[in-house]
């Protein structure tokens, strides 16, 4: 069975297996961290210096459209939430990267631009226009489908698995903090005031996991929701393989491969 037809059934049923325990099922998720996008070629790529300037701009570019659909996606998870409480906390993503309006003490406003302000910002910082940035001219067939697919599917899936289908955010940190280290040494073309969203991203995705996490181990309690809930953060770490896949083949990759850990298969695209 093909990972969509499988998505699109309905939650398994409890078949009499003992559930894993909450510790056994997180390591269980974090195991999925072996698939994670930073080990794809075109990542590599990027953080240890062997891109040209062309690749960061095009993958600068085309990451703009998977910013703009985080809000999007995250808009549908609260729209299938009945749940008061969790959507309290979930809003503070949308908050994040959309940016809002605040007061100060002294009746004074502030305006925190937000995540996909600051990316706009890493575009500029890498000698893109705004105006090509926003207006998607660059952004690949793949990596539309593949980001286009992620918002479908949490806007037709029950909540709870839209929240897990966010726990690729497990495994963000280490990426941020990667880029962080190496590109001001590799690439010094490129201002330091454009990497401010990894530096919030280092910040913000501990904390998103925080609410994800409990939200999944209490959700997905049956061996086959567990099962289910696995399945669908490997689809998710399928649709950021799949966008560095597209911009790989577009841009090239220099010779560089992607990095396999031990005894882990990588995704082949179809």
């Amino acid at each position: 069975m093909i990972r969509a037809d499988l998505l699109a059934e309905s939650a398994p049923v409890a078949d009499g297996r003992t559930p894993w325990s909450r510790e056994e099922f997180e390591a269980q998720l974090r195991e999925n961290g072996k698939s994670y996008h930073i080990f794809h070629a075109f990542n590599v790529m990027l953080n240890t210096g062997k891109a040209t300037p062309e690749q960061i701009r095009g993958w600068v570019a085309n990451r703009f459209y998977y910013q703009i659909a985080i809000p999007v996606k995250d808009a549908a998870i609260m729209a299938n939430c009945p749940d008061r409480e969790v959507r309290r906390g979930w809003i503070q993503r949308i908050l994040d990267h959309d940016g809002f309006e605040y007061g100060l003490s002294d009746g004074e406003k502030r305006i925190d631009e937000g995540g996909i302000e600051a990316w706009i910002r890493l575009g500029l910082a890498v000698g893109l226009s705004r105006e090509e940035i926003v207006d998607l001219r660059h952004v690949l067939p793949g990596v539309r489908f593949a980001v286009d697919a992620y918002v479908n599917f949490t806007r037709r899936a029950p909540w709870q698995e839209g929240v897990c289908s966010s726990l690729t955010e497990l495994f963000s940190p280490d990426i941020h903090k990667q880029r962080l280290a190496t590109w001001p040494e590799h690439y010094t073309w490129i201002e330091p005031e454009g990497l401010q969203y990894f530096r919030n991203r280092t910040s913000q995705a501990p904390r998103d996991v925080i609410q994800g996490l409990n939200v999944t181990l209490d959700y997905f309690n049956t061996r086959a929701l567990q099962e289910r809930a696995l399945q669908i953060l490997k689809f998710k770490l399928d649709i950021l393989w799949a966008m560095n896949d597209a911009m790989g083949q577009h841009y090239g990759t220099n010779g560089v491969v992607s990095a396999q850990p031990a005894g882990v298969a990588l995704p082949v695209a179809a």
